[in-house]
């Protein structure tokens, strides 16, 4: 393992080039400013059959700067981190603001909401992997996949590691910033031939190299999940209860968060735009937004306008109870922010989630489908086919078909149908969710969803 080097987690030259392009746009004309810097650095390495396909290496620093001249904005960015480009980085945003339209709803987040202290998550771990460690890890993972029995080939597996920050200053006092590590394995198997090949893949995301799962047991899970898939049946069109595994299960949170936009519901382009308060799930269904989750993937400890970041919960109870806000959404639907505003170096803010998660219920997954006589078990899905203004909902589907309770044959090129509201009234969750993703899940049960196939 390498330590990083001192100025990789250094940000204080960062923070002093963002602090100096605030102070000229103030010079410039700006009634109002905030400056973002974002680090970024990545090592990866992949392999297939044995041999290195690809290495490589990524680094790079960007700025970028918001101006408000009244209630008009205008946001520039750059990677040349020159001090004396900083008074004509902020000129040129001026002149941009000038001749925009205006916008009610824009200006810097309210003071009193800003983060004063900025809890520890532990995101940074101290050292990282060579690439020849990185590349130890990937043959791991491929070697393990093809001892198991069936697979037929490698679909390629890989290693990577990286640090990544963020700076923010703003006009009206906040300096804030934060540096978190990541590190991922993941592999590709493929089993069976001709035409009854079928593939399938598994990976560990992790901050902390200690909480990455063994190569091994990535290569070995990939390697299992491809052998159970060849030759796949179809099955003929009907209607059954459907099974998302965890992998899977985290979709369906994540379009309940997409129609819980601010964005969304402000431009009226979700279906849930009239249901603040409805009863969406069942009793005892909850799911929070938590960007303050010790090593999370998704953890920060300000969002990108400054504002302190908390638990939030988005269903309580089966209950929608707030929509994910950044500022100027919030504005517009006369609420406060939520501190969900994400931030890149060239774009303004826009609301989003962090760590998102559906809490456990109390059968486990074997419970879920024990009663099922006739049904489909996903383990894969294709496709966008959630539409956030109807709420329809359609998308390819792969995975299982259950029988008198047990998981059977494979099934392939299907799809599964339905209404987000409905699949929300029928969930069910089981008792095995796991942090493993941004966005996690327990294995979920829906009722009645439309299986097409032949």
């Amino acid at each position: 393992m390498l330590a990083p080097t001192s100025s990789l987690l250094d940000l204080s030259p960062l923070t002093d080039r963002a602090e100096r392009l605030v102070k000229a746009a103030r010079a410039a004309g700006a009634d109002a400013a905030d400056a973002v810097a974002i680090r970024t650095m990545s090592l990866g390495v992949e392999v297939r059959d044995g041999r290195v396909e690809e290495s490589e290496r990524a680094e790079g620093d960007d700025l970028g700067l918001r101006v408000l001249v009244g209630r008009r904005q205008a946001m520039v960015s750059t990677n040349d981190l020159a001090d004396h480009d900083a008074a004509a980085l902020a000129e040129r945003a001026i002149a941009m603001a000038r001749v925009t339209p205006e916008d009610k709803f824009a200006g810097l987040a309210d003071t009193n909401l800003l983060a004063r202290d900025f809890p520890d998550l532990d995101l940074i771990d101290p050292k990282l992997p060579t690439v020849g460690e990185l590349e130890t890890q990937a043959r791991a993972a491929e070697q393990a996949a093809l001892a198991v029995k069936g697979v037929s080939k490698s679909g390629g597996a890989s290693a990577s590691a990286g640090i990544g920050g963020m700076v923010l200053v703003t006009s009206h006092g906040f300096r804030g910033t934060y540096l978190g590590s990541n590190y991922g394995v993941s592999m590709t198997a493929i089993a069976g031939g001709g035409t009854g090949m079928e593939r399938d893949y598994d990976y560990s995301s992790v901050r902390h190299t200690a909480d990455l799962e063994r190569p091994e047991t990535i290569g070995r899970s990939a390697g299992e999940r491809a052998v159970a898939r060849p030759n796949p049946r179809k099955v003929s069109t009907r209607k059954v209860p459907v099974v998302f595994d965890q992998r899977t299960a985290s979709s369906l949170v994540s379009h309940l968060a997409s129609a819980a936009n601010g964005a969304s519901v402000a431009r009226k382009t979700s279906f849930l735009r009239d249901k603040m308060g409805a009863k969406l799930f069942a009793d005892g269904i909850h799911i929070i937004d938590d960007p303050l989750r010790k090593r999370g993937l998704r953890s920060h400890p300000f969002d990108g306008e400054g504002v302190a970041c908390r638990k939030l919960a988005l269903v309580e109870d089966g209950v929608l109870r707030s929509w994910l806000l950044d500022s100027a959404t919030a504005r517009e639907l006369g609420l406060v922010t939520t501190g969900n505003a994400q931030r890149a170096g060239s774009s303004v803010t826009s609301p989003g989630p962090s760590n998102l998660h559906l809490e456990p219920g109390r059968l486990k997954p074997e419970g879920l489908i024990a009663d099922i006589a006739d049904g489909f078990y996903v383990t894969d899905m294709i496709g966008m086919g959630a539409n956030m203004v109807t709420g329809d909902y359609s998308r390819g589907a792969s995975g299982f078909w259950i029988e008198n309770g047990k998981r059977t044959y494979p099934v392939s090129e299907v799809t599964i149908a339905g209404h987000l509201l409905d699949i929300f009234r029928t969930l069910t969750p089981a008792n095995d969710l796991e942090f493993r993703y941004g966005t996690n899940a327990p294995t979920l049960r829906v009722e009645g969803l439309t299986v097409a196939g032949q």
